[in-house]
């Protein structure tokens, strides 16, 4: 804790505030509270747990399966019951439907509020809440990537208590004007919007991860995204990628403009309204680097479902500092290797360098912190039947900043009409672009490189 607050204090110093990670959704099997838990029916703790008898003689007490590739349920033979996990057997679930859990989950919220925190991204908060009485889930037609039966997780995913408790851990974070940040997965921006509250009452800033399920580059399908997120109403928190999922560098890379993308995309999410998430890496254009065989493999998932399943391990790389012995991340080997590429995207070597992904990504959050509108402004679409180029204008006051985004991999010339604004003669001031030659000529219309970013200031 020495260290914690030595943190704390430095990081007042500086103007940064910190947010934790909490997960609320389980523990440890090594924490005191399973521990307790496990040792006997009648322990303190069993019921801050999920244990339940068996359907039968080595049979689990229904057909749910833990999102990593087993079964959700581990037999202990001590107490002749089955504990439930959504996640790995080592992450028991806790049994948020007992007050006492609550109470003690919400205390660990103040402990950590006055110590100076300035709030929490809760981890997987989906998986809260069970169906006391463990109703099979729907069997879906096919199999996963572990070789099981789909399944429809209607009976231990989304229930509707889940948003009773973001209220609960809200009333908390509001006693110490905190920040609640929610990893929460859905399907649609209906359902995200949930997660906000009726009465703006559960998560601040609920992460938009719908994007990073996103094939391709697509202007349209951007396009109809953030008009969606924009008439939900509430403050969007985009991300693009994260510790899950393969990196965005390399998810949406073509081998030809792989930079130039990494700019576009940034871009989009740092000149939108609302909160951007950046992942570690992102800004210097780190990519994957997956495990080429069973062996290379850390991350259990990995080693579980090889091949189909090659688990989290590539996108969890080390930070790429410079182009030294491990990137300059350690002088012994590290947990995961880094990938070839860090000999040239790297922190040294994009800082010297005006064009690297890096020094594109400090231009637009100097731009973002520098200009109202990119912080505070309206959103609106323009030239929407464009197939290739997605633009938008961000008007806050007397200020409007028109955005650029060439989705494609061919030169487009844009031509706008923004007199539906009010604009009817408007003049560009250029901001920031990611062309790679000098911008010559806009008479007629906007030459857009592919895979580029245009951003300007609109004067009448």
């Amino acid at each position: 804790m020495k260290d914690f607050d030595h943190l704390m204090g430095e990081a007042k110093k500086r103007n940064i505030r910190v947010i934790l990670d909490f997960v609320v959704n389980h523990t440890s099997d090594q924490h005191k509270w399973f521990v307790d838990s496990k040792s006997s029916k009648t322990s303190e703790h069993r019921d801050w747990y999920i244990w339940r008898d068996g359907k039968g003689p080595g049979q689990p007490p229904n057909n749910w399966l833990s999102t990593f590739g087993l079964s959700a349920w581990k037999f202990d033979p001590k107490t002749n019951q089955h504990y439930y996990h959504y996640f790995y057997p080592e992450q028991p679930d806790l049994n948020w439907r007992n007050p006492a859990v609550e109470k003690a989950m919400l205390d660990v919220t103040r402990f950590w509020y006055k110590r100076g925190v300035a709030g929490f991204r809760l981890d997987a908060v989906d998986t809260l809440f069970e169906d006391p009485n463990l109703t099979d889930n729907p069997v879906l037609p096919g199999t996963d990537k572990f070789g099981r039966p789909n399944m429809e997780e209607k009976y231990n995913k989304k229930l509707p208590e889940v948003h009773d408790v973001m209220r609960k851990l809200r009333s908390v974070a509001n006693e110490y004007g905190s920040v609640l940040i929610g990893e929460t997965w859905t399907s649609n921006v209906s359902e995200l919007k949930d997660y906000y509250g009726a009465h703006n009452d559960e998560l601040q800033l609920p992460m938009d991860l719908m994007m990073t399920d996103f094939k391709g580059l697509s202007a349209d399908q951007y396009r109809k995204h953030i008009a969606a997120m924009d008439a939900a109403g509430g403050w969007p928190t985009y991300v693009i990628t994260n510790h899950d999922i393969v990196r965005s560098y390399t998810r949406y890379a073509d081998g030809s403009h792989n930079d130039d993308i990494a700019k576009t995309m940034a871009a989009l999410y740092l000149t939108l309204s609302g909160t951007a998430i950046l992942y570690y890496g992102e800004e210097i254009g780190t990519e994957n680097n997956d495990p080429k065989s069973k062996d290379e493999v850390q991350d259990p998932i990995g080693k579980l479902g090889w091949p189909l399943e090659r688990g989290r391990d590539g996108e969890r790389t080390p930070m790429q500092w410079n182009d030294g012995l491990n990137a300059g991340f350690s002088k012994t080997k590290p947990w995961l290797p880094v990938p070839a590429s860090a000999k040239t995207h790297n922190v040294a070597s994009e800082m010297k360098d005006p064009n690297s992904v890096l020094s594109f990504y400090r231009q637009l959050v100097e731009l973002r912190h520098k200009e109202p509108a990119l912080l505070e402004g309206s959103y609106t679409a323009v030239d929407e039947d464009d197939p290739n180029v997605f633009s938008y204008v961000r008007r806050y006051k007397d200020e409007a900043i028109l955005v650029v985004l060439n989705m494609s991999a061919s030169e487009q010339k844009v031509r706008f009409d923004l007199s539906p604004l009010g604009l009817t003669a408007p003049r560009l001031s250029v901001l920031l672009t990611s062309f790679h030659k000098p911008l010559s000529g806009m008479t007629d219309a906007l030459p857009m490189e592919p895979y580029s970013a245009f951003i300007a200031k609109i004067t009448k």
